[in-house]
């Protein structure tokens, strides 16, 4: 899966599941304001993760994701560890 297919993927699912413009989702915006994420939503996060991209994420793995972007390169990272 490329990084296109991934920000397309994406746009979509954290679109519908926090409810915001999917034009709000972009590179260097900032992940946690844009989507207003609290402590509760980052499991919901968590969950949409391994829905739509099948593999499991942790605490851990969302330490340095600040922007979009960083959301993006962790989401390459964590795939091509399963290719």
């Amino acid at each position: 899966m490329n990084r296109e297919e991934i920000i397309t993927i994406t746009r979509k699912f954290l679109s519908e599941e926090f409810e915001v413009d999917p034009s709000t989702i972009e590179g260097e915006n900032n992940l946690k304001t844009t989507l207003d994420l609290d402590s509760l939503d980052y499991v919901d996060l968590v969950v949409v993760i391994e829905e739509n991209f099948g593999f499991k994420t942790n605490a851990d793995d969302f330490q340095k994701v600040i922007t979009f972007n960083d959301f993006y390169d962790m989401v390459e990272r964590k795939l091509s560890k399963i290719v």
